[in-house]
């Protein structure tokens, strides 16, 4: 484009111009100009015809400036945007492509539609938007006022053991480590074993501050159709120690930051010590933890001790447990997991027929029921063949531990599969090899 006696050229055409002013000066081929500008031959010829002609400004496109014919018009434009603005306003850009396109007909681009709205004042992309600011809040004034709570997975033991899970448990008046666990993945099993441990060591906090996991929270569609609680929330609650969910993970900071350190320092520490799997672990933590408290650990601004001592009455081997509901049968039978159980006929059991009985379930898989806190006696009484089981809400810190669980099943069932088959084969090579006996051998008598 000439301008006053200016020709404004771009870079890709200033490269042109040096590269057919070389090939017009013999310094250079046609078809060694071609590989270098990435054109054909024929295209490097109409080049250096136009140079001849016009010089420099033969090498400018010429739609520089104009109009482009994929250019939407004016008209189009301003049909699009009134009706976003009537029917589509508090619509995202990609939901409101979707509509303007399925129920409108209207022939345009998402992108092209985003930034309409972006002019238009009726979308805010991401990086304009302004920053939420997260204030800091005081520390809790005494030990154990506030424990927070979460697991971190991460490969701890590097590429010498399994990537496994950290719960940690830090207090929020003194960032100390008050309990560390290593396990598979973050459970309710994997959690009353750490929360037992810390109650037997330090006693009973006055509250847990955790995030939103199910195994903390119960969704609002699992919340209609049980207590609206879960297994852990029921153990807290008859220990009488509250449960808050964060809203957001800066909430939580401590025990956030603290991760970070972990992952830094303990794997170090793991790898000097040559420790490779979860049991040796859980083994070094509790020297580990008392190092870090050493270290990074304050003082309280109070010197209570919020902690409370465990009640005698408190049994938290049996509070520690998953438990259910279910209804006895007239039969005095009862259903769970797939299985059915028989109490022992007796004066004591005989009543009970039409109540309900708690079914307590140990992490080995052990099995207690009880009614009124009175343990029952039963035994299986049948046990229903093994299935696939349905697609069941896993939340997504357990995705791993059901996703490995799921291949070991599914591996042990094709071992089991290919053992019958191989029994069933050497079965009828046995019968094979019998009949072609008798037959080599004749009638007998």
């Amino acid at each position: 484009m000439k301008d006053a006696g200016h020709l404004t050229m771009s870079t890709k055409e200033l490269d042109r111009l040096e590269i057919i002013g070389r090939v017009l000066e013999r310094r250079l081929t046609q078809r060694n100009a071609a590989e270098q500008l990435g054109l054909s031959l024929r295209q490097v010829e109409r080049l250096c015809r136009a140079y001849r002609c016009d010089g420099a400004a033969g090498l400018v496109s010429r739609r520089r400036g104009r109009r482009s014919n994929r250019k939407l018009t004016a008209a189009f434009h301003d049909r699009v945007m009134d009706l976003v603005r009537s029917r589509y306003s508090d619509f995202g850009p990609t939901l409101a492509w979707e509509k303007l396109t399925e129920q409108h007909g209207f022939a345009l681009s998402r992108e092209t539609l985003r930034q309409w709205m972006i002019d238009g004042g009726l979308w805010t992309p991401r990086c304009r938007r302004r920053q939420r600011a997260y204030q800091p809040r005081r520390r809790r004034a005494c030990l154990g006022e506030l424990i927070q709570i979460d697991g971190c997975e991460h490969a701890w033991f590097e590429d010498r053991g399994p990537k496994s899970t950290l719960l940690v448990y830090v207090d929020d008046a003194t960032s100390r480590l008050m309990e560390l666990r290593f396990v598979a993945s973050e459970s309710a099993f994997g959690y009353f074993a750490s929360t037992r441990a810390y109650l037997e060591g330090h006693g009973k906090p006055v509250a847990f501050y955790s995030d939103k996991a199910s195994i903390f929270r119960v969704g609002a569609s699992d919340g209609a159709r049980g207590a609206g609680i879960t297994q852990f929330g029921r153990a807290l609650s008859e220990l009488n120690i509250d449960i808050i969910c964060a809203n957001t993970p800066q909430a939580k900071g401590r025990v956030e930051r603290a991760h970070l350190t972990l992952q830094d320092r303990l794997v170090k520490e793991l790898r000097l010590r040559s420790i490779s799997t979860p049991e040796a672990g859980n083994a070094y933590l509790p020297s580990f933890q008392a190092d870090y408290n050493r270290r990074f650990g304050r003082e309280p601004l109070t010197g209570h001790d919020a902690h409370r001592p465990v009640r005698d009455d408190e049994d938290l081997e049996s509070i520690f447990t998953w438990q259910e509901q279910r209804k006895i049968s007239r039969n005095l039978t009862f259903q769970y997991r797939r299985v059915m159980y028989l109490l022992e006929p007796g004066p004591e059991t005989l009543p009970l027929a039409g109540e309900r009985c708690r079914v307590h379930e140990h992490e080995d898989g052990r099995i207690e029921v009880r009614h009124a806190n009175e343990p029952l006696r039963c035994s299986v009484f049948f046990d229903k063949a093994p299935r696939v089981p349905q697609g069941a809400i896993v939340a997504n810190k357990r995705l791993g531990a059901v996703l490995s669980k799921i291949q070991h099943d599914q591996r042990e069932r094709d071992r089991q599969r290919l053992t019958r088959r191989s029994l069933s084969i050497r079965q009828k090579n046995r019968i094979r090899d019998a009949a072609a006996r008798a037959d080599a051998t004749g009638p007998q008598g």
